[in-house]
């Protein structure tokens, strides 16, 4: 089940920014952690089991906690005292306070993950030249680009192949590597060059107005997917204002 499918791909970038900018208000882990049970009960229904969802958000798990360090350090003072030590002043609200952080890096990274599975970026490019009506040349070239991405590991795949069964692979290893890099950097430059020409083939970035051969528009399901997103940070606010910890980042100090 995925209740994503036929989703316009800009309307999950909108979603996501309606979600999350206003988040970045406040620093308080109620408002935190009702985007983050959103975002986890709403995983199997985009089409995205829990165990793949995880192994996408491992960076994210590993990564955050550092964002906190700094908070919990050198933020705000308050409360009970655990250790100070020159400029490093421990207390009980600067925890508080790099705990919140943490949870506001969860709360909007991992919407990300969510959002952006199963995107095609054919109809992510129609979708941003035709609804946001970004520049053709940018949208579709980023789009070109992202393709040969996706080329890349069975080139190095096949080049490290090769390589070895040159016997270059029992070389020194900085060698190696310098050489297999350098063979990539060819490979590439001799694909951009043939994608450069093919594209130049079917008249890319000509003077006459570009036709599409697929539409992309917002639909009803597109408006209510950016309403739901909108309503959970509302929410999400909301309780954070009821519960009295609501905390805007400029009170931070």
């Amino acid at each position: 089940m995925n209740v994503l499918n036929g989703v316009n791909p800009v309307t999950r970038i909108l979603g996501l920014a309606l979600l999350t900018t206003p988040l970045m208000v406040t620093i308080d882990w109620v408002s935190a952690v009702v985007a983050i049970a959103f975002t986890l009960a709403v995983v199997p229904l985009c089409g995205l089991s829990f165990r793949t969802f995880f192994k996408r958000a491992l960076p994210i798990l590993v990564v955050a906690p550092l964002a906190g360090i700094p908070m919990a350090l050198y933020g705000q003072s308050g409360g009970e005292t655990y250790l100070e030590w020159g400029l490093i002043h421990v207390t009980e609200l600067s925890i508080s306070l790099a705990l919140s952080m943490v949870l506001r890096v969860f709360a909007i990274a991992l919407p990300v993950i969510v959002l952006s599975a199963h995107v095609d970026p054919t109809d992510l490019g129609d979708g941003l030249s035709q609804v946001l009506k970004l520049p053709e040349r940018f949208v579709l070239g980023s789009v070109a680009a992202f393709r040969m991405l996706t080329l890349l590991r069975e080139d190095v795949e096949a080049m490290r192949m090769a390589r070895r069964a040159r016997g270059i692979a029992d070389t020194g290893r900085v060698k190696y590597w310098f050489s297999l890099a350098f063979g990539l950097l060819v490979m590439s430059l001799r694909r951009a060059g043939k994608l450069a020409t093919a594209m130049e083939a079917r008249a890319f970035g000509g003077p006459q107005k570009r036709t599409w051969a697929r539409e992309s528009r917002l639909t009803r399901r597109d408006w209510v997917v950016m309403v739901v997103c909108i309503a959970v940070a509302c929410v999400a606010l909301g309780l954070s204002v009821a519960t009295g910890y609501f905390r805007p980042v400029w009170s931070v100090s």
